[in-house]
């Protein structure tokens, strides 16, 4: 899929949480032709002095309304600025840049998990699971209760179950989501999982997965500098050998990944 290089007017840029904010662009061609799992490239205002593109997975997409949003988390220089920019003001984007999320047709039991601000690379998912009939469990876990930004939109969704774990014991599960995701595996059969969060967390559960032998789907995050392949500074080392985050993935299958 040709990407698109589309300059979008920021609709809102709201902090949600502890160092969370939530950004929405209108932006219509790249609201229209993302996919679960893709991503954007940004070109943050105020920051010619820095040439490198930000890298934000897509959270939410409304293509008949032009928008879409992503969930970003403050963690440097780069994302900090952004939390600067008000509505109104433009912002450059390249996408949907990516390989995301490969939902098998006959797959009618599914299991998402979403840890920390890797609740949003799999929202798209599990709307389009819910949307085509399939029985969906969705497991977010977040270092306290406040942090769980996304659990209203997943519960809105209609997905059978919504599953939360704190790190620090504030609301559901007292633990890692990594606890709960084994619950669901003991109590129930799946035919497709998908996990995005911090890598030590998506460790543990393809791991899980595949002592259950279930196929399930990472999403790795890693620096990038061109968002096209060309670089080679996002390299994640496979069983066949380096592959690019950027555009071989995000979106690898747990066997794929050399941990």
């Amino acid at each position: 899929m040709a990407l698109t290089n589309e300059t979008g007017t920021i609709l809102r840029n709201d902090q949600v949480g502890p160092n969370l904010y939530l950004l929405e662009v209108e932006s219509p061609d790249i609201a229209r032709r993302v996919e679960p799992g893709q991503f954007v490239h940004t070109k943050i205002p105020g920051m010619e002095g820095h040439i490198l593109r930000r890298p934000f997975s897509v959270y939410a997409a409304d293509p008949p309304a032009g928008t879409f949003e992503v969930l970003y988390q403050v963690v440097g220089f780069g994302s900090q600025h952004l939390t600067t920019l008000a509505a109104g003001e433009r912002v450059e984007n390249i996408g949907p840049v990516g390989h995301g999320w490969t939902l098998p047709d006959e797959a009618a039991r599914v299991l998402i998990v979403g840890g920390g601000v890797g609740a949003a690379p799999v929202y798209l998912l599990a709307q389009q699971a819910v949307a085509a009939g399939k029985d969906v469990d969705v497991v977010l876990g977040a270092r306290t209760k406040d942090a769980l930004v996304c659990q209203a939109r997943y519960e809105a969704l209609g997905a059978r179950a919504v599953r939360c774990a704190t790190d620090d014991g504030s609301y559901g599960h007292a633990g890692f989501c990594t606890g709960v995701v084994d619950e669901l595996l003991t109590a129930r059969t799946y035919d497709y999982a998908a996990v995005c969060g911090p890598e030590p967390l998506m460790k543990i559960v393809a791991a899980q997965a595949a002592e259950a032998g279930l196929p399930c789907q990472v999403s790795l995050e890693r620096r990038m500098a061109c968002g096209v392949g060309a670089c080679l500074s996002c390299v994640v080392d496979t069983v066949d050998g380096k592959k690019r985050a950027c555009v071989d993935g995000p979106v690898f299958w747990r066997e794929e990944v050399v941990w």
